[in-house]
């Protein structure tokens, strides 16, 4: 067999080699993702689809158009259950944000490397505690009959644990019991986004002058920024859908918290005390579009699945 005769027979065997192998490398990708793909159809995409059939329809399954929402936004806990809801984000992702920003940078920049490790472990911790179990913890610190600061509640003027839980004082301790639990995992993540920063960036800082202020400002918050929108696009989902704390504090404070306190409190209302899952189910999609809007809004304005070019 000739060279030309050889090449003619190995080329088509290399080409069909190739192709079979990009197919099987094609299967095992569709087969790494179709676990994923099932649950987030059987527990994301048609229980939003059954809401958005429910809320446009009646209990009798005719459709009324925007009957629902028209409904459920005259009722005259709607309103305050979505300022009640909008004050606690502002708190929350506030917080949030400038907090675990500015200890992630201290960590990295200024605290030794056992150190850092040791603290990154602690501010963990509460973040394993489920959201029943804080809450539980911070009635706990929050009554000043046995609280171990009591002091300071007392201090403040709440004397007891009915002053503690005031409508005006709950935004600030429903952000507090998330900040705990939720701030030291994005310590952690915004900690190993600053550790993604070349050194030879930082030193070129250094040299030019930049402080550790400066240089955290101008150099390393612009560069994990898109960190930073993911953290505050998913706290903002989280605080969204705030019911176990406001409903554990309403049972705990014997009534004196409303229970229809936020949008997901009212739409529990709607659907297990009046039996109106048509109502709930449009209070619902309010909250998914207010969802939607907001980190829509965010990744427009920050290019967060923009590709940096090399």
């Amino acid at each position: 067999m000739t060279l030309l005769e050889t090449e003619r027979v190995a080329v088509p065997a290399l080409r069909r080699s190739t192709a079979l192998r990009r197919r099987r490398r094609s299967a095992a990708g569709y087969l790494f993702v179709a676990g994923y793909t099932l649950l987030l159809l059987a527990f994301g995409v048609f229980p939003t689809g059954y809401s958005f059939y429910l809320a446009l329809t009646n209990d009798r399954g005719q459709f009324t158009g925007l009957n629902q929402f028209v409904k459920v936004a005259q009722d005259y806990r709607f309103l305050p259950a979505f300022g009640h809801m909008l004050v606690y984000l502002a708190l929350w992702l506030v917080t949030l944000v400038v907090l675990v920003v500015l200890v992630a940078v201290v960590l990295r920049s200024r605290v030794s490397s056992g150190m850092s490790a040791l603290l990154r472990f602690l501010y963990y911790l509460p973040g394993a505690l489920a959201g029943v179990a804080s809450v539980l913890v911070w009635l706990f610190m929050l009554d000043p009959d046995v609280s171990p600061v009591s002091w300071l509640l007392e201090s403040m003027g709440m004397h007891t644990f009915a002053a503690v839980l005031s409508p005006g004082n709950l935004p600030l301790i429903l952000m507090l019991i998330a900040f705990w639990t939720g701030a030291g995992g994005w310590m952690v993540v915004m900690y190993g986004a600053l550790n993604n920063i070349p050194d030879e960036v930082l030193e070129a800082a250094r040299m030019d002058g930049a402080g550790p202020w400066r240089t955290a400002w101008h150099i390393q918050i612009p560069m994990i920024r898109q960190w930073i929108v993911y953290m505050t696009i998913l706290a903002f989902a989280t605080g969204t859908q705030l019911f176990v704390e406001p409903q554990l504090l309403q049972t705990a404070s014997l009534g004196r918290v409303s229970p229809t306190w936020s949008p997901n409190q009212l739409a529990y209302v709607y659907a297990f005390q009046q039996g109106d899952f048509n109502g709930a189910a449009a209070i619902s999609v309010c909250l998914l579009v207010v969802g939607l809007l907001a980190a829509g809004l965010l990744v427009a304005r920050s290019n967060l699945f923009t590709l940096d070019e090399k």
